[in-house]
This record gives C-alpha cells, sequence and structure tokens, in this order.
C-alpha cells in the first residue's frame, strides 16, 4: 500500500498532538535536547494540511542523538539518517499512516531559522497561508500516491515562500517587531 497525500481543513487538535509528542521527546531525549518546535502546515492555525504533525528538534551535538536512536525507536520513530539533506535527521513515524515527522538539527543550523520563519509568516499572512492551502490540495489530487510528486508539485511555492519568510524575519528583527506570533 503506498502512502496517501491526503490534504484536509486544519484540525483544532494539532496543537495539542504537538505538545504530547514534545513531552515525549523531551523526556526521551533529555540532555541531548535543546528546543522543540511545531514547524510545518500543522503549526499553522486555519491552514489545510496531511494531517501528520511537524516536529523540529533543534539537539546539543548529532552525534549525542545518534546515539539516542533506540530511544527514538521507543517512540515508535525510524531513524533515517540525514535522508539527503546534510546536517538533518529525518524520523517517520506511524509507518504508511504517518502520524509525525521529525526533523532533527544541531542547534545553530540555519534550517531551523527557515522552518521557524514560514511557519511564522504563514501565521503572519492569511494570503499565502490560503495560496499554500490551494496548492497543497492539487497537489494532493494530481500527486495521491506519489510523495516525491507532491513534493515537487509543491517546490517552487515552497521556495518562493520561504525567501520571502527569510526577508519578512530580518525586517521583524530590525525593527524589534514580534516574529513569533503564537
Amino acid at each position: 500500500m503506498a502512502r496517501e497525500m491526503r490534504v484536509v481543513d486544519y484540525d483544532a487538535s494539532w496543537p495539542d498532538r504537538f505538545d504530547e509528542e514534545s513531552t515525549a521527546l523531551q523526556d526521551a531525549l533529555g540532555e541531548v535536547l535543546v528546543r522543540v518546535h511545531h514547524i510545518g502546515s500543522t503549526s499553522v492555525p486555519g491552514l489545510a494540511a496531511k494531517p501528520v504533525i511537524d516536529v523540529c528538534l533543534e539537539v546539543r551535538d548529532l552525534e549525542a542523538l545518534d546515539a539516542c536512536d533506540d530511544s527514538m525507536r521507543s517512540l515508535g520513530y525510524v531513524p533515517r539518517g540525514e535522508l539527503g539533506i546534510p546536517g538533518r535527521r529525518y524520523y517517520p513515524k506511524g509507518g504508511e499512516d504517518r502520524t509525525h515527522h521529525v526533523h532533527a538539527y544541531a542547534s545553530g543550523d540555519p534550517l531551523v531559522a527557515k522552518h521557524l520563519a514560514l511557519r511564522d509568516y504563514l501565521r503572519a499572512h492569511p494570503e499565502a497561508a490560503q495560496a499554500y492551502a490551494e496548492i497543497k490540495r492539487e497537489a494532493s489530487a494530481k500527486h495521491r500516491t506519489d510523495p516525491n510528486g507532491y513534493l515537487a508539485h509543491k517546490d517552487a511555492f515552497v521556495r518562493r515562500t520561504i525567501e520571502l519568510a527569510m526577508a519578512w524575519r530580518a525586517r521583524c528583527k530590525a525593527t524589534g517587531s514580534e516574529v513569533n506570533l503564537l
């Protein structure tokens, strides 16, 4: 059975599901963990998404995290290494019916800032979130059982929005404006 790229309306339980998972990850990883962030579409109120909670971990050291693979397995995660993104550790949970994705980076990695900027930008710009929802629904309809096609369909929009988000975040920091809205 192929994994289904099903996009659904926003579910108000997603932040609670993140909170529960965050607590479990903190308990399992202890001192290795610096911060846990809710990222991805489920972290943006009102945004349609695949019902998979994306989690970004900032860790002290990737090798120390690698030593915790058994702890991650005990929570139901499958360690997949970098999986094409240098400096990341990726852990899906739920098999073909995914429930969570963990993306872990050493604290200070620029990819963490990109994830957070995109999240915060979409939270602050409902028109961009709506446009993203439309693209995701279109991607889901065209690539229902093709994860790579689904991602490729969204790629140009996501890349451009990350550029906008990083510029927006820099302007917010320069002016002392609040960036993290939730």
